[in-house]
């Protein structure tokens, strides 16, 4: 969305109520006017298409997630414990585009560990999900990536036009929730990876 530059002659006192309000979300004076301008005129940003999905989102994951506060550039970062050696932690970072175009977002998922057996597990996890949601068709080959036990996932629900904010928001969800249960699922068969693999085709029949 293009921007452009205008000059306003504002009171001192009204500048500086913006500005401290400005600093306590964390937000830049320009972005606040252009947040309650926006809200007075009726005309929906996409900073606050963003905050409506991520606030449902958050909603959607409280209880046995740990939730990063969302910043002001469209990201939550989710966090779940896994039973397994160590008790590693995976890590859900959601980023949403300000702009979507054929997918709205992006999920990212990985574990902070320099253990390559975990890292190898987790690779082969997620490239068991993906074929599946491939053959499933739910999603296409070029939706998803993975790489040294870290996935990347694009989101492209259908029928975007049509949702409402708090829709999308609760199916970005419900998708982090099922791609976990699976996750803790194949850990828990491992070392058995054909049994692990099959505990996968489950989320699938």
């Amino acid at each position: 969305m293009p921007k452009a530059v205008y000059s306003l002659v504002l009171q001192s006192d009204v500048v500086d109520a913006v500005d401290r309000l400005a600093y306590l979300r964390g937000t830049s004076r320009s972005a606040l006017i252009n947040q309650i301008l926006a809200e007075a005129v009726g005309y929906v940003t996409p900073e606050h298409r963003m905050a409506e999905i991520l606030d449902t989102l958050s909603n959607q994951m409280t209880g046995l997630y740990q939730l990063q506060e969302q910043g002001t550039d469209g990201t939550l970062i989710i966090r779940s414990p896994l039973r397994y050696r160590y008790k590693p932690t995976i890590r859900y970072r959601v980023e949403l585009y300000r702009q979507p175009d054929q997918a709205i977002g992006v999920l990212h998922a990985s574990f902070r560990t320099q253990n390559q057996n975990l890292l190898q597990e987790a690779e082969q996890f997620f490239r068991c999900w993906s074929a599946h949601e491939t053959a499933a068709g739910a999603a296409a080959p070029s939706d998803s990536s993975t790489m040294n036990g870290s996935w990347d996932r694009q989101f492209r629900i259908r029928g975007t036009e049509t949702r409402s904010n708090a829709e999308i928001g609760a199916a970005i969800g419900q998708y982090i929730k099922r791609v976990d249960a699976a996750l803790k699922a194949y850990f828990a068969e491992l070392p058995d990876r054909e049994a692990a693999k099959n505990a996968v085709s489950q989320f699938f029949t």
